[in-house]
């Protein structure tokens, strides 16, 4: 669980870092096109870069600033296949008396970095705030299940690991049951919340108390509150 902990903590907090990261380069942004001159340009060349697991071509483009003094720069975004071609006409931003700080007047140019940073630290922050939420909503339903559900007494049948759930190198175990409903002899199979110790010696007998919902046995939760708590 001390992982666990950390992990959500870990995501949340990298994402959250990440999309105040996309803002702010997105306010740049904006604050540069505010700022910024325009002046057309034409791309000269495309600068073929390769790395471990992808490739890309990058614009160079040349533009006369507005003192006249030709400027040549290579754009710091990169696609493949290649966006522009060797002669094309572009329009350039740049800011007054900084030509080294000129983009070129197209998407992935001016807010692909925003946008790149922004969906990384969405994911990340997305992953950390269900890896809480999750918990609280299970601890919910059942506190629920306890003060309105039906009590059953259902027969222990065995301990598994979820290998579904992988941690550390480690899968947690669930105690599983099943009873059989007497108005419709029914059988239903109960499992317990994932448990991050072997429960089986501490199995007190044949019953374990399960709370259901009446109108929808699905709706359950195992009673575990008998076992050992593990220490931190």
């Amino acid at each position: 669980m001390r992982v666990y902990d950390f992990l959500k903590y870990l995501f949340s907090g990298v994402g959250g870092a990440l999309l105040v990261g996309a803002f702010l380069w997105y306010q740049n942004t904006v604050s540069f096109l505010d700022e910024a001159l325009e002046a057309p340009g034409v791309v000269t060349d495309l600068v073929y870069s390769r790395s471990s697991d992808s490739s890309s071509y990058y614009p160079v483009v040349r533009f006369e600033d507005d003192a006249g003094q030709v400027i040549e720069f290579q754009s710091s975004s990169g696609s493949n296949p290649a966006s522009y071609s060797r002669g094309e006409r572009v329009l350039v931003f740049y800011l007054p008396g900084e030509p080294e700080s000129a983009r070129i007047d197209g998407f992935f140019s001016l807010w692909g970095g925003a946008l790149i940073l922004g969906i990384i630290g969405g994911a990340f922050f997305l992953v950390g705030i269900l890896m809480v939420l999750v918990p609280l909503i299970r601890k919910g339903r059942s506190a629920k299940l306890r003060e309105s559900g039906q009590l059953v007494m259902a027969s222990f049948r065995s301990v598994e690991q979820n290998t579904s759930l992988v941690m550390n190198g480690q899968s947690p175990f669930r105690i599983v049951t099943q009873w059989q409903d007497p108005a419709t002899a029914n059988l239903h199979v109960f499992r317990s919340e994932n448990l991050w110790f072997d429960p089986t010696d501490h199995i007190p007998g044949e019953s374990i108390p399960v709370y259901i919902r009446p109108d929808n046995p699905k709706r359950y939760w195992v009673d575990t509150s008998f076992l050992p708590k593990l220490a931190s």
